[in-house]
């Protein structure tokens, strides 16, 4: 996963476990039928979107490698259900957060920088805009893809209901440590995009999914995991 290490050498890895790996289990569902193939895709497909919320029908336009190779397993899914009737579903996430979160990701690593009082390290101006989707939320759509009779050969956007700024994000933060944090502005990175939002209508009307876990609760639920985390190891 990830966007910003898809780029030169590292293109290789992302081909092998976000295409050939894709193409290796679609494979083996077609003898496994009719078990669910549920595909975990990404808004990155989209790219630099011209409709916010972006609804599925939009035009995808990859803005980064690792875009491509998401779009591209989307396409392997779509073909092995349209030719070997395999019951898949693909699912866009769009910037999923929460308790556990990846290392990589920008809040984990927020929460960590604000707990240990170090500075913040953020990518341009902070004035991107995302469509943060709580991790429960997420797991909720895709049990209910993996479910759902209606959902078999069908593409769904998975959202938080909201679009957020990253400045608005480190002020809640703030909030949450209880003092004010340094900020450190780094150069803008290459298929990085200005704004995502998620039109969910059709997995509200298909999945019945609705998001349960407002910006606000999904982002204190992390910093205090990390907060239990940092305090945990202090004490060992």
């Amino acid at each position: 996963p990830g966007v910003r290490t898809s780029w030169g050498g590292r293109f290789e890895s992302y081909l092998r476990n976000n295409v050939l790996a894709t193409q290796r289990l679609l494979e083996a569902a077609k003898t496994a039928s009719p078990h669910r193939f549920v595909h975990a895709s990404s808004s990155s497909i989209y790219g630099q979107a011209e409709r916010l919320p972006t609804p599925e029908s939009a035009l995808p336009r990859p803005f980064s490698p690792y875009g491509v190779t998401k779009l591209a397993a989307e396409h392997l899914c779509q073909l092995y259900h349209g030719n070997h009737g395999v019951p898949t579903a693909m699912l866009r996430y769009f910037s999923v957060y929460g308790p556990r979160q990846r290392p990589d990701m920008a809040f984990h690593r927020f929460c960590r920088a604000a707990i240990e009082g170090r500075p913040l390290s953020v990518f341009g101006a902070g004035d991107q805009i995302r469509d943060f989707t709580f991790v429960a939320d997420v797991v909720n759509a895709t049990r209910s893809a993996a479910q759902t009779p209606g959902a078999v050969g069908e593409v769904y956007n998975v959202g938080g209901g909201s679009q957020v700024a990253l400045t608005h994000a480190i002020r809640l933060l703030e909030e949450f440590a209880g003092r004010p944090l340094t900020v450190e502005h780094a150069e803008a990175q290459p298929g990085d995009i200005r704004a995502t939002g998620a039109d969910i209508s059709r997995a509200r009307a298909d999945l019945d999914y609705e998001p349960s876990v407002r910006f606000e609760d999904g982002l204190r639920a992390e910093f205090e995991w990390m907060l239990a985390g940092v305090r945990a190891v202090a004490e060992t």
